[in-house]
């Protein structure tokens, strides 16, 4: 591979790492694992006690035999004869995720969402609050405008600038000559 190839590839590959959306999605990564392991406690310390209160405290051990008796191997734990269905690992993760979606919607999601909304209110009374100093400057201009018409004793529908012909620029004191 040529140098220049190289030096293309590498800069490529470097502007690749560099996108804000990977150091994102790498952030979220790492945050998800750590915060998997924070849920996992929370089900195995708290959900399963609970659970165990009424049964096992192990979900998992949670298993039904769909055909003929379930014969497990005490040196294995493998079933020997039968078919088990373990549905309590599914039930162990079904709560795994529910607690996770929960910790995330209210904890992270709801708490954003709230500070968005109340961003954008803030913006946008920034924004009638703009619409109003410029409403204000206007009247204001118009005011001063016809305040100065007023004291040359014209028509206050008369622009400045202009004769009453509606011509800009023209004299009507003849001041001016045409050549």
């Amino acid at each position: 591979m040529s140098e220049k190839k190289k030096a293309g590839v590498l800069e490529g590959f470097k502007a690749f790492l560099l996108r804000g959306n990977v150091i994102d999605l790498a952030v979220a990564v790492v945050i998800g694992a750590a915060f998997t392991q924070i849920v996992n406690s929370v089900v195995k310390g708290v959900v399963n006690p609970l659970v165990g209160a009424f049964g096992t405290k192990d979900l998992e051990s949670y298993s039904s035999c769909l055909k003929g008796p379930c014969v497990t191997d005490p040196k294995t734990g493998e079933a020997t004869e039968g078919i088990r269905i373990l549905w309590g690992s599914v039930l162990s993760a079904t709560l795994s995720f529910l607690i996770t979606a929960a910790v995330v919607y209210f904890l992270m999601v709801l708490p954003m969402a709230k500070y968005l909304a109340r961003r954008a209110a803030m913006q946008a009374a920034k924004e009638g609050m703009q619409e109003t100093l410029e409403v204000s400057e206007l009247e204001v201009l118009k005011e001063i405008r016809d305040a100065l018409v007023s004291q040359r004793g014209g028509p206050t529908e008369e622009i400045a600038g202009t004769d009453s012909g509606g011509t800009p620029g023209a004299d009507s004191g003849g001041g001016r000559e045409d050549r």
